[in-house]
């Protein structure tokens, strides 16, 4: 994903073609009615799922679960903020994505799962086996679709801030953190009330109990789950130009089922026998989360990888600096350009260099599509644009990425492109980088 449009978009001539187009939209199909309703299905949502939680725990019980339920939120955001620091999305994407956890999800799974398991309890006349039955197989079902909505939503409709694997891991981690929100005041209010109810205080009381499990010990849980279905869309997203559609489509729902059967085992590990849940916690969960994270981290440093080893190209062909593929291959040296920029130009220049990394970031993934034939019919248009981009910063952030470069790596020896160059590493402060490059490295 990227801060600013991965592949930027210009809005269309009023007498072209598009603008024609535009002037004949039916009303539901223009951005700001979609974007609308969009906001008032989630603010309805979350109306009701406060009303319904309040209402079962109480205002005091309410206050006191938000109180709590709010603490590893921000931890976890930022985990998943770093993740995706390569290529940061859009702060629109998770806002979207935590407020569909949080209300239209939670909804989706209170009004569902109670409805499942009062049918359940009166078709078979046993309520403890209905809960049972509930809590194993109906709640994984639905809550991990309802989560799985909001991937599903950011793929169709958010496709060039979707590209791979750590954009699912990312949306779907997000989304299941607003979930777990949600769910966690609902149970710290519930075991609250019941404190106040038996008069308990302290470590012994259950909403300590309910805090160490689920804030405590468990906070990742329910991103551990869903994070699985946003791998199976990102794989979906890196095979766009597969032509084995069915493949496509196969890859979300098996991660998806996957999801659904780790929620299961979780949710199932209480009936397992008196030390069932540590049992699962210790031997599944953990080492599970071990995984997930090893491999987040290792596509995370493949990104970093795909930007050193595609960019070259555009070195060589005159749109970059010899030192920009290393710097932006780096995030010490992101940093460390930004800061320069900042520092000596004002934040409107960090602004542009923020912007011109990302930009970079684009092209680096764009142009390793495209060696692997899934470029796309477009992608001529979308290099070029992202090309474009680069340039009408390139006065500022180049020297801000040169520093970068001559302060994270000893200089290197370097062959000598066939156009003018200044200094060691590059163009020098502020000067202009020659005249517009007309060669494209796809043309060679």
């Amino acid at each position: 994903m990227a801060t600013c449009p991965p592949y930027p978009t210009h809005p269309p001539h009023p007498g072209g073609p598009a603008g024609g187009a535009l002037r004949h939209m039916r009303w539901w199909q223009r951005r700001w009615v979609r974007y609308s309703a969009l906001c008032t299905l989630l603010a309805l949502s979350g109306l009701v799922i406060l009303a319904l939680v309040r209402q079962q725990t109480g205002t005091e019980g309410f206050l006191v679960g938000l109180g709590l339920a709010v603490l590893p939120v921000p931890l976890l955001i930022a985990a998943f903020r770093w993740l995706d620091r390569v290529a940061p999305g859009p702060w629109r994407n998770l806002l979207f994505s935590f407020a569909w956890g949080a209300c239209a999800a939670a909804l989706i799974a209170i009004v569902a799962n109670s409805f499942a398991t009062r049918w359940i309890a009166t078709a078979t006349a046993d309520p403890t086996s209905a809960d049972t039955l509930g809590a194993t197989v109906i709640a994984p079902i639905v809550e991990e679709s309802a989560k799985a909505a909001a991937v599903l939503l950011v793929f169709l409709f958010r496709r060039r801030d979707f590209t791979g694997i750590v954009d699912g891991v990312v949306i779907a981690g997000v989304t299941a953190t607003g979930f777990a929100f949600t769910e966690n005041i609902l149970y710290l209010g519930t075991a609250f009330g019941t404190d106040q109810l038996t008069g308990d205080r302290g470590i012994a009381s259950v909403t300590a109990a309910t805090f160490f499990v689920r804030v405590i010990m468990s906070p990742f849980a329910h991103p551990l789950f869903t994070v699985l279905t946003g791998i199976g869309f990102g794989l979906a997203a890196a095979m766009a130009s597969d032509r084995r559609q069915v493949r496509r489509v196969l890859v979300p729902l098996t991660g998806l089922l996957l999801a659904m059967g780790m929620h299961a085992i979780w949710n199932g590990s209480s009936s397992f026998g008196e030390y069932g849940f540590f049992g699962v916690y210790a031997l599944f969960m953990v080492p599970a989360f071990g995984l997930l994270t090893w491999l987040a981290v290792w596509t995370r440093q493949r990104e970093l990888r795909t930007v050193r080893e595609e960019l070259p190209a555009y070195a060589a062909a005159g749109w970059l600096t010899p030192a920009e593929p290393f710097a932006l291959g780096s995030m010490r040296a992101r940093q460390l350009a930004r800061d320069y920029a900042g520092h000596h130009f004002g934040k409107p220049a960090a602004q542009a260099v923020t912007q011109y990394e990302a930009y970079a970031t684009s092209l680096a993934f764009l142009r390793h599509r495209g060696r692997k034939g899934r470029g796309g019919t477009d992608f001529p248009r979308r290099e070029r644009e992202l090309l474009n981009e680069l340039w009408l910063r390139r006065e500022v952030a180049r020297p801000a990425l040169d520093y970068a470069a001559r302060m994270t790596a000893p200089p290197v020896p370097v062959a000598a492109p066939p156009w003018p160059v200044y200094g060691a590493y590059g163009y020098g402060y502020g000067y202009p980088a020659g005249p517009y490059p007309s060669y494209n490295p796809y043309q060679s």
